[in-house]
């Protein structure tokens, strides 16, 4: 270790040395600074890669698409979102987890991937908390109860009444064990009483195309995916998942509104780069991102499909995931729900 004493060993004792030495420390630091600055202008220097964990066509895709044409404008760099689907999410996840902490590889996170599969999978290969730094919410998703129109049921207590007089008639589809759709349609069996059989699917298109096929009779999944279908008359919509109703679907009733108050269970969405990621690249992604979210056409496309913007800071939306890792995760091991 040096010491003073071995400082002026070193250095002649002169006001004018001592002047340059500390001139030369002050000019190290305003170098390093200029460094960082530099670095923070620089990015993005490539491509940027958006990793969606499941398969194309559900809510996760489209979110992840218009994100990325936003952000495209704003970096000036091609946004590439790319299809990684696998045990609920979980490979795309933690393929991102091992990417390079640079800013270039982001992942679209969500409810099932952060707050379920940490209770769902004993072995996951990410920590939702240690391996990745949030950078901002994007988008909540209301879930909405659909029936096939050959079920005979028009509100929530009637396929209530129906489910019960008719145990074992009622399969629902969902994207997959730990789904949004899953994990939803768990919880409103739940409190409700309704005795329903899953039958999950790998990812929510392949779900919605047997539901329209009439192959399982309901789902709770997300609204973007149902709606064009519940006005087409393919589908009858009971109940949304969300605390009001939709301004896409003003007539179709909350479930807390349809007797069970406080129920709430719907999706959210956001953006998460690797650990380590440096806090410049951090803070850049998350004024873009939230830049492109206050846009009122988006604010707009969103409600029409169902969702709404939900746009937050890094602490935030660590705050957030760290609470809903725990509602759901007891919900997880109350009901028994295993993996596949």
């Amino acid at each position: 270790m040096t010491t003073q004493k071995d400082l002026g060993a070193l250095t002649p004792a002169s006001g004018m040395t001592r002047r340059h030495f500390l001139m030369g420390a002050t000019a190290f630091g305003m170098a390093a600074t200029y460094s960082i600055s530099v670095s923070a202008q620089a990015y993005p220097s490539q491509n940027i890669l958006l990793v969606v964990p499941f398969t194309p066509g559900g809510s996760t895709d489209i979110l992840a698409r218009l994100l990325g044409q936003r952000l495209e404008g704003a970096l000036k760099y091609p946004v590439i979102v790319e299809s990684r689907p696998g045990a609920g999410g979980s490979v795309g996840v933690g393929s991102v987890a091992r990417a390079a902490a640079d800013g270039h590889t982001l992942v679209m996170g969500h409810i099932g991937t952060f707050a379920v599969n940490p209770a769902l999978y004993p072995k996951l290969p990410y920590d939702p908390m240690k391996s990745f730094e949030p950078v901002s919410g994007i988008a909540n998703v209301h879930n909405m109860l659909v029936v096939h129109p050959d079920v005979p049921a028009k509100t929530l207590q009637e396929l209530i009444d129906y489910a019960k007089a008719n145990p074992g008639k009622l399969n629902y589809a969902s994207g997959g064990i730990g789904s949004a759709a899953h994990i939803a349609m768990v919880a409103l069996a739940d409190r409700t009483g309704m005795s329903l059989t899953h039958v999950p699917y790998r990812g929510t298109a392949p779900a919605v195309t047997d539901l329209l096929g009439g192959r399982v009779q309901l789902t709770f999944t997300g609204a973007p995916n149902l709606l064009q279908h519940v006005e087409a008359g393919s589908m009858r919509a009971l109940a949304v998942s969300g605390s009001s109703r939709l301004k896409s679907a003003p007539n179709v009733p909350t479930v807390a509104e349809s007797g069970f108050p406080g129920f709430e269970a719907s999706q959210w969405y956001g953006i998460l780069v690797p650990a380590g990621t440096p806090q410049t690249v951090v803070d850049k992604l998350n004024t873009e991102i939230r830049t492109a979210m206050a846009a009122p056409e988006i604010a707009e496309r969103l409600s029409l499909e169902g969702a709404e913007v939900w746009t937050n800071t890094p602490a935030e939306f660590r705050d957030h995931i760290s609470k809903e890792m725990v509602r759901w995760g007891d919900l997880v091991k109350r009901t028994g729900i295993k993996p596949e």
